[in-house]
Order: structure tokens, then sequence, then C-alpha cells
């Protein structure tokens, strides 16, 4: 009998699996904010998602189970702008906040953050990472109707500009016009289809190149957040692994250009300027925000991201290749 009897039930309710089945499924390890699990079916095995109300952080932090339903759209959103780059939906049940998707090996996708972690670095994967994020971006820019889809700046909110840059401005009062204006400005503004959680974390290392999973935090909204997200989990890695630092600071300038090179619904510069000034303000509440990151174990480097971090969002923060030296000169007098 499966752990999650009601989960397998609504899946024979639909006809997915047939009545006398007896399936069995594997949790994933790795989320905070859904469950995720393993299913053998007669066609190979399928990943089930299914959000939770509240996230798994030492935080009360609680977001709408609905989210379940803006990742299953923007896979259907992207799916077409990048093929297998981004999971297939086979299934959703809109009413229990879950879907099924299909399912990529461990054995062939390995974890970008993983790898990253062993020190597998690779400037031509992290500049696929970039194109890709350009990609989606590039095709669901200036669209009425995605925009109508994800209308969902409440739930990014939640997810995002809350727990992220609004609590850090609580903690940091000094801050706090600045980290403000920046979450009053992110929230406002609306050009395209954003993913919301672009973490090495949430990117398999595949055959074919990357592919993007994790689309709960989906927003029609500021593109600059999706390049910030990714650059600020980078830089966070030369703290946490800084054998490697030069070669994550390599990464991210790659991840940067190639996605730059992709931008065409506003200028370059424009974008990169904004990504730098959130990549900052991030990079703060990884420390001080509701989820800090977890790998940042000792006082003395949730220290330096957190002082370094603080003159980058008081300083002028024009562009990302001005804040990747700015970090750099910071690890260098560690």
């Amino acid at each position: 009998m499966s752990a999650h009897p009601d989960i397998i039930d609504a899946l024979k309710a639909r006809g997915f699996l047939p009545a006398d089945a007896e399936p069995r499924l594997e949790p994933l390890s790795g989320g905070v904010s859904s469950d995720v699990f393993r299913l053998e079916t007669v066609n190979g095995p399928v990943c089930v998602k299914r959000a939770l109300a509240k996230l798994r952080v030492d935080a009360d932090w609680r977001a709408p189970v609905e989210r379940s339903h803006v990742e299953a759209e923007w896979l259907r959103a992207a799916r077409p702008l990048v093929g297998a780059a981004v999971p297939e939906v086979l299934l959703e049940l809109e009413a229990a906040n879950l879907f099924v998707m299909s399912f990529y090996a461990p054995e062939t996708h390995r974890i970008w953050k993983a790898e990253l972690a062993a020190g597998r670095t690779d400037p031509v994967f992290a500049s696929r990472v970039g194109a890709l994020i350009a990609k989606v971006h590039a095709g669901c820019a200036g669209s009425q109707a995605l925009a109508g889809r994800f209308a969902t700046t409440a739930l990014f909110e939640d997810l995002r500009l809350a727990p992220f840059l609004r609590h850090a401005a609580v903690v940091h009062p000094e801050l706090a016009p600045r980290l403000v204006a920046l979450a009053d400005r992110t929230a406002a503004t609306r050009i395209t289809l954003v993913h919301g959680d672009v973490s090495p974390k949430n990117i398999l290392h595949g055959p074919e190149g990357p592919v993007l999973l994790d689309a709960e935090c989906a927003w029609y909204g500021d593109p600059a957040f999706d390049l910030a997200f990714c650059s600020a989990h980078l830089l966070l890695k030369t703290v946490w692994r800084p054998a490697f630092a030069a070669d994550f600071l390599r990464d991210a300038a790659a991840v940067r250009d190639a996605y730059l090179a992709g931008v065409d619904w506003e200028p370059a510069a424009e974008v990169d300027a904004r990504a730098a000034q959130l990549t900052a303000a991030i990079l703060l509440a990884r420390v001080d925000g509701k989820s800090p990151a977890d790998y940042l174990q000792t006082l003395e480097d949730r220290g330096f991201v957190r002082e370094t971090a603080k003159r980058l969002i008081a300083g002028d923060m024009s562009s990302m290749p001005v804040l990747l030296a700015a970090w750099n000169e910071g690890l260098a007098t560690r």
C-alpha cells in the first residue's frame, strides 16, 4: 500500500493509472515547498508534485497551494519554446494541487548544485543556462494573453518579495528605503514570463543541456529577477566552496553574457542594471531573509555575505560586471 493512497486514488480516478495498479510513490528529496515523488508506471517513471501549504523552513512561511497550477501553466508556456529543457505536463489535478510531469533520470541528469559543489564547473553549460532563460523571456515578452494567465503578483509577493527583500528590509532598517523601493519597482514591472526560482538546485545537467525545474513562483513581471536569482546563487557558492571561487565567478559571467545576448525586448543594459541591484538584495536576503542558504553554516561565511551585500546595496551597482568585480574584490580581502 502506498504511503499516499489519496494521490494514487486520484490518479486512478482520472484514468492515469489502471484501477488494479499497485504503484509505489518514492519520495524525492530537496524540496522545501512541495512533496515530490517518483512514480513507476507501465510506460516508465514519472514525477508527481504536490504543493505544501507551509514550507519546510524554520520561519513560519506559508503560501497558497494554488501555485501548483501556476507551475503547470509555466511548463505549458515554456515547453513549446525550449522543448525538453523543461518537463512536459502529463496530467494536472488542479483541485488536488498536484500534477504529473516527465521524469529525468538522475543517472543522466545530475543536479547542477551538486556539480558545482564538487567543483565541476563548465562555462559552456553556464552559457546554455543563460540562453535558456533568455529564450523563455524573449518568447513570452509583450504577450497580453500570458500577462493575463500569470497575473500572480500576490503569489510572487508571498514567495519572493516579502520573504526575501521586504524581510531583509525589516532586519536592516538602514537599508529599508532602498530594499522596499526595489521590491516595489519589481512588483510593478510587467515585461515577460518570469520563472522566479532559477537556482542551481532547480537545474539539471543533462546530456542535451540544462533542464529547468520548479516554477512555482512563476509570474508575469521583471525578467531581471531570474538573472539576479541565478547570479546570487553562483556568488554564494564562492563562499561555500572558496577553492572554486574563480570558476563560479566565471560561470556567473557566462550566464549573464549569454542571457543578455538573447535580450530583444528592451535595451540589454537596462535589464542588466536591474539584475545587478536585485542580485545585491537577494544576496543579503539569503542570510537575513526567511529562507537563508542552508550551506552557509559558519558565522564567518554569513557575516561576509551580509557585510558585502550591504555595501553593494548601498553602492552604485550599474551592471552585473560591476557587481561581480565588487564581489571578487571582497573575496580577495577575506
